[in-house]
């Protein structure tokens, strides 16, 4: 036993890591696929969150998901059961890396957020809005199943192995409300017409997907908790095919739709074949992996469409990725894979409809109340010089074109 456990609690502290790596994925992608302009805005962003998200799930967030009493909800502090942070989880790992493991799933559940309202929105104001997801609606929705909440104790318990609902498609929520709230980029949207503004770094958002996809290993790897040979290699596996399948459908779909090759869409389509398949990466084979990635690879080029459509500006393709995908992801456990049946489908149904209307409802309330007392939106002069020079006193390249 105590040979499993420090070979348990090693595995999970590197999964950590894996997962913290998935936050340099995000700048670079974020970043990348903005303007340069404000390079520096989606940079702080997304240094600063997970400090946030690591110090909030420090002082409330994991009391929220895992208290076992009234007592030690509301009690300040990282709670662990006995009070010893040695003390193991099924003694598997210790409850500090319990701890950690999660802390790094709260920061990321914010991060996802940044993308679909980048280039417009203030930064205080995105940073409070951080502040109260991660300390709050993320722990709350979390509890309902991974804290043994009343979603994991129906009679067909909803399923979301590593959070294609908890994490990615409720971050995909908030995204949205966010993006409609403080509306699309000045000329998005000019005249009935639709202009694209080109990521200035292609290159960068390339390394940031590739970063995120090393990562997930981690993210989808470390939630099963343990080092058990089996389904750990299995978990990979369905996890690197299904980012592939996404990627060569929204290779040839992207291709039949605009008649070029788009490396955004390929982009896009692996990271929505990770967001879908972390519903249940430990209980589909490599197939049926195969085919959710599949799926969700040509879901997330008419996502793209659709959101111009409705006129909503994503410069990321937040909502394509996290929020279509992840209910896509979560709804295929009950039609694909060992899980599948009526009752199972029906329990995933219900759980992406009670997750998203409370994400909607908290994402919603918190936005517009942020929005009517410190405006959300910067002004028009500063988006149109860009925020990083107004915001915070600086250029990403401030030798660029310059013989200095």
């Amino acid at each position: 036993m105590e040979g499993n456990l420090m070979i348990n609690n090693l595995w999970m502290i590197m999964a950590t890591i894996l997962v913290f790596i998935m936050h340099i994925g995000f700048a670079t992608l974020e970043s990348g696929l903005t303007r340069q302009k404000n390079t520096i805005n989606i940079l702080y962003k997304n240094s600063i969150i997970p400090s946030i998200g690591i110090l909030t799930y420090a002082l409330i967030g994991y009391n929220i998901m895992h208290a076992e009493d009234v007592k030690g909800l509301f009690k300040l502090g990282v709670y662990f059961p006995e009070g010893d942070g040695f003390e193991t989880v099924d003694g598997q790992y210790t409850y500090y890396t319990h701890f950690i493991f999660q802390a790094m799933f709260a920061a990321t559940s914010a991060t996802i957020v940044s993308g679909g309202v980048a280039e417009r929105i203030k930064l205080k104001p995105f940073l409070l809005f951080s502040t109260l997801y991660i300390g709050l609606c993320f722990p709350i929705i979390a509890r309902w199943k991974w804290g043994g909440g009343f979603m994991d104790n129906w009679d067909t318990p909803f399923y979301d192995f590593a959070g294609s609902t908890l994490l990615h498609s409720a971050g995909g929520w908030a995204a949205l409300v966010g993006a409609i709230l403080v509306g699309p980029r000045l000329g998005r949207f000019y005249q009935g017409k639709v202009r694209a503004f080109p990521g200035h770094n292609i290159p960068l958002a390339t390394l940031g997907v590739f970063l995120l996809w090393f990562g997930w290993f981690g993210f989808n790897g470390g939630s099963l908790g343990s080092a058990e040979p089996g389904q750990l290699s299995r978990i990979f596996v369905t996890t690197a095919v299904g980012a592939a399948s996404a990627s060569i459908g929204a290779h040839f779909t992207s291709y039949v739709t605009f008649r070029t090759f788009d490396i955004t869409m390929v982009l896009n389509g692996i990271l929505a074949g990770l967001v879908s398949i972390t519903a249940g990466a430990d209980v589909m084979n490599v197939w049926q992996a195969a085919l959710v990635g599949l799926v969700a690879g040509v879901m997330v080029v008419f996502g793209v469409i659709l959101m111009d459509k409705i006129k909503v500006d994503d410069p990321v393709g937040v909502v394509p990725v996290h929020l279509m995908s992840g209910i896509w992801g979560t709804l295929a456990v009950g039609i694909i894979g060992e899980k599948a049946g009526w009752n199972q489908l029906v329990s995933q149904i219900l759980g992406v409809l009670i997750v998203g209307g409370f994400c909607l409802v908290f994402s919603w309330v918190a936005f517009y109340t942020i929005k009517k007392t410190f405006g959300l939106r910067v002004p028009e002069d500063v988006e149109k010089q860009g925020l990083d020079i107004h915001e915070h006193s600086m250029h990403a390249y401030p030798y660029f074109g310059k013989r200095e």
